[in-house]
């Protein structure tokens, strides 16, 4: 326990949160500037099972943002090099690699295994899934999406919201392209990091998370809102 002093020392926490993080599973989909920080903050907080699932590997335009990869890192499956990166931080933590990604065939199975879901994908298809999934086995999962200087999080799934109530034009955006657009490094760093916030506070059951709210921050502005859906 003393490698969680500073964490266990918060009440809302306390040995009894630790546990649960010991005890939980979270799935990570996507591997790139918001799942690294999301991946590196939940395992130092000691969730006990991650499921690293992307299909991509490192490329040099990469490294602005992701910060788990190096430039030895290019070509490799993000999902090797995460759990490497990953196992050195915690090596009570378990990784399981989906190497190819959450798709249609595979998502009801993957999602299954794991008690909370999180979103840093870059694309509307791919959300809409795992907002399907998860509504149909009861799961709460956490959206995150950057664009621009602008980034977003809110919480759906069983709670009764859903990635259709904030964009109900679902076969319209499913066949739009992943995100190409330019982002500023630090920003994918500051959404994930909320992200992992939100997963540790849905975990050990405590504080006022992003149910029924769309949290807007504007790194360019600094301006942060929170709308109600």
């Amino acid at each position: 326990m003393e490698r969680y002093s500073r964490q266990i020392m918060l009440p809302e926490i306390g040995e009894e949160g630790q546990k649960k993080l010991a005890q939980a599973s979270v799935l990570i989909v996507g591997l790139g500037g918001l799942g690294c920080p999301v991946a590196l903050y939940l395992t130092g907080a000691g969730v006990g099972r991650i499921g690293l699932c992307d299909n991509d590997t490192v490329s040099i335009n990469n490294l602005q943002r992701q910060i788990l990869y190096s430039e030895e890192s290019e070509g490799v499956s993000k999902t090797t090099i995460a759990r490497h990166r990953l196992s050195e931080l915690s090596s009570h933590t378990r990784f399981d690699l989906w190497t190819k990604g959450l798709t249609t065939a595979n998502a009801e199975e993957i999602i299954s295994e794991y008690d909370l879901v999180i979103d840093c994908t870059d694309n509307h298809a791919t959300r809409y899934l795992i907002d399907d999934t998860c509504l149909r086995l009861g799961k709460n999962w956490i959206y995150g999406a950057i664009e621009d200087y602008e980034g977003r999080v809110a919480v759906f799934g069983r709670n009764g919201y859903s990635y259709y109530d904030l964009y109900p034009e679902k076969e319209l955006l499913s066949k739009s392209t992943q995100a190409t657009g330019g982002v500023i490094g630090p920003l994918p760093g500051v959404i994930g990091s909320i992200q992992a916030a939100e997963a540790i506070k849905l975990i050990c059951g405590f504080g006022d998370n992003l149910t029924g709210k769309l949290l807007l921050f504007n790194i360019k502005d600094l301006t942060l809102k929170t709308l109600k859906l």
